[in-house]
């Protein structure tokens, strides 16, 4: 039973994007190691802005600051 776990700040990924990582990832669980998708579970969870940091920073702070390179 594959759980994947998805974590992502939320910055406005749309319900169809959502549904193109669930989908991507089961079909690339079961193409690549033949994992059951009725088996498998994959989880996007979201984080504010404030709630995710990166090099010892809120990413809203850096964001302020025009630092972007975290941004993809």
């Amino acid at each position: 039973m594959p759980y994947v776990k998805i974590e992502v700040t939320r910055e406005g990924v749309t319900r169809q994007q959502k549904q193109a990582l669930i989908k991507g990832v089961t079909d690339l669980l079961s193409d690549v190691l033949n994992k059951d998708p009725q088996l498998t579970y994959v989880v996007i969870q979201e984080y504010d802005l404030d709630d995710w940091g990166h090099n010892g920073e809120q990413v809203s702070v850096l964001r302020e600051k025009g630092i972007t390179a975290d941004r993809k």
